[in-house]
């Protein structure tokens, strides 16, 4: 069943007085007013009360229903609706950073700065970081720490953090002058392993990368090991400086560091440019590099060049395990004979030259096969997946997001996930239902598990039905739980599916169907269903069934037949 008449009517009663308080200018009742919209994941109906709300200027329903329209992907809206109080409220200058911060936009600042100047912390903290990302831990640690009173607790990470990173600067710095005044190579590269374990650092404060590149050129004046410290720094960061970066490793190799040829064969790799890794491979093989020949065996293992890769890897020890792993490896893929398209490498030039004249489902297929299987990474794959992904392929969308799931950019994966999606990719459809529940758009979530449900499989059908259930629509949810209950009672989910469907029963008038199964659900329910949940989430906890309770009713209202 959906909404009976009386809450039908407490929705539209709270609604109104919603908007009549924004009319009147009363931002505590239509805050009120918007938290029962909210916490009673009644989002789909407070949408209109808020939008009438917000063309009387009230700026909590403004910073509410931009979050929503966020959550379910219109950020054009979302942006407009902070935009509209985000001079005179300090969640909508937060809310308005945040997404222009996701979108790279240097205008985020401004909003951080409007949000804190009303006094908002977090807005504080992002401030603190950006101080940070232009390569000013200190300044960000004393920015932090000014005026902090004693419920201002989560900004003492944050300065913890940008204090280690001073602390740890500082140690190199003192590290590099005893190198320098002793003529020690050997030292200045110690001196420079902190570094090693900042790469996300770097990648989160790029301006901190200027201050260590002063290290690097220092110790690289000693030592042409550091050279390649530094250009692993530079390939790391943000952004392309491959020019830099391969000039970097081509005078550390003309120096004679064998491990220069190797990285040049990684990098070479990473980008998609397997002949010139090849080559950089073999040189660094050739002088002995260990990690050169293992690498030059796997390429060329993944391009079926079979006595090749087993002359390689007989140059390696046998008894190494990875070693007898590839070789165990080789002896398979000899005996399967031709590969599949999808991991023929030997397509990457016909696919690349049709790719760069304009055809954009073979920039995907070039892209896919060089992140899969032509050890390319997801950084330098992304340019050849988003040609497809904006022409609207299902599958080239999802693969983008899971490029920039690898990135760690969750912003970027979740829009692309969407896009994947609304094309009908029914795993998309899934985690899109997965994503709406995180941010407790249950009823988002709800239609997102319909739609993937599509795919017919009892666990999505599960995962549909449980949402309509929880929703009182116990009508629409039978189809999916009987469905997964008949194909999926021996699944890990078949006690929650047996109690949902118990549920289902029981508010329908079954009663006696519905006590066999919740019998069967309550009896393990804490070890199967209870258990995969967190204690944290009271929302969810809320939301969740407690079958003995429904066992009880069930056999109440037997008994009183």
């Amino acid at each position: 069943m959906d909404m009976d008449q009386d809450e039908t009517q407490t929705i539209r009663k709270f609604g109104e007085d919603l908007v009549a308080a924004a009319l009147a200018g009363d931002a505590k009742t239509a805050r009120g007013l918007t938290d029962f919209f909210v916490f009673g994941h009644h989002i789909d109906e407070g949408i209109p009360y808020w939008e009438r709300a917000v063309e009387a200027g009230d700026a909590f329903s403004a910073f509410t229903l931009a979050r929503y329209r966020k959550i379910r992907g219109d950020r054009a809206e979302a942006e407009r609706l902070y935009r509209l109080a985000a001079d005179r409220d300090a969640g909508c200058a937060y809310g308005l950073g945040v997404l222009l911060q996701e979108d790279d936009d240097p205008e985020a600042a401004r909003w951080f700065q409007e949000g804190w100047d009303m006094g908002r912390l977090d807005c504080k903290i992002e401030l603190g970081k950006l101080l940070a990302a232009e390569g000013k831990p200190a300044e960000a640690a004393a920015f932090l720490m000014q005026d902090t009173g004693l419920g201002d607790i989560a900004v003492f990470r944050w300065v913890q953090l940008f204090e280690g990173v001073r602390e740890t600067f500082d140690g190199i710095a003192a590290a590099l002058d005893a190198a320098e005044a002793a003529g020690d190579g050997d030292a200045a590269v110690a001196a420079l392993e902190p570094l090693q374990d900042m790469d996300n650092e770097f990648k989160n404060y790029p301006g901190l990368a200027t201050e260590a590149e002063g290290y690097l050129r220092r110790a690289s004046a000693l030592s042409p090991v550091a050279l390649v410290d530094h250009a692993i720094l530079l390939e790391r960061l943000p952004g392309d400086r491959w020019p830099e970066v391969r000039d970097l490793l081509l005078r550390s190799h003309e120096a004679g560091y064998a491990g220069a040829a190797f990285v040049l064969g990684l990098f070479n790799e990473e980008r998609g440019e397997l002949a010139e890794a090849e080559r950089w491979y073999t040189t660094a093989a050739e002088a002995g590099h260990r990690g050169g020949r293992r690498k030059l065996a796997d390429l060329c293992l993944r391009q079926r060049r079979f006595d090749e890769a087993e002359a390689s890897l007989g140059l390696l020890d046998p008894e190494d395990d990875d070693i007898a792993d590839r070789l165990g490896l080789l002896a398979a893929l000899r005996e399967e004979g031709e590969p599949s398209p999808e991991e023929d490498l030997r397509r990457l030039p016909e696919l690349r030259a049709r790719a760069e004249a304009g055809d954009v489902q073979a920039s995907f297929e070039y892209g896919r096969l060089l992140y899969d299987w032509g050890g390319g990474t997801a950084r330098w794959a992304v340019r050849w997946y988003e040609p497809a992904a904006l022409a609207g392929d299902a599958a080239a969308a999802d693969g983008l997001s899971g490029l920039y799931d690898a990135l760690g950019d969750p912003s970027r994966r979740d829009r692309w996930k969407r896009v994947a999606a609304e094309a009908g990719d029914l795993d998309a459809c899934y985690a899109m239902a997965w994503l709406s529940e995180y941010h407790h758009d249950y009823q988002e979530a709800e239609r997102w598990f319909v739609r993937a449900a599509a795919d017919g499989s009892a666990l999505r059908a599960m995962m549909a039905g449980k949402a309509l259930a929880q929703r009182g629509a116990y009508e629409e949810a039978e189809p999916y739980l009987r469905k997964a209950w008949e194909e999926g009672r021996d699944e890990a989910f078949g006690t929650e599916t047996a109690g949902y469907l118990g549920l289902v029963l029981n508010r329908t008038g079954r009663h006696e169907e519905a006590v066999e199964l919740l019998t069967l659900a309550a009896a393990t329910w804490r070890e199967d269903v209870r258990s995969r949940y967190g204690s944290d989430d009271l929302q969810m906890l809320a939301r969740m069934l407690r079958p003995e309770e429904e066992l009880e009713a069930a056999e109440q209202a037997l008994a009183a037949r």
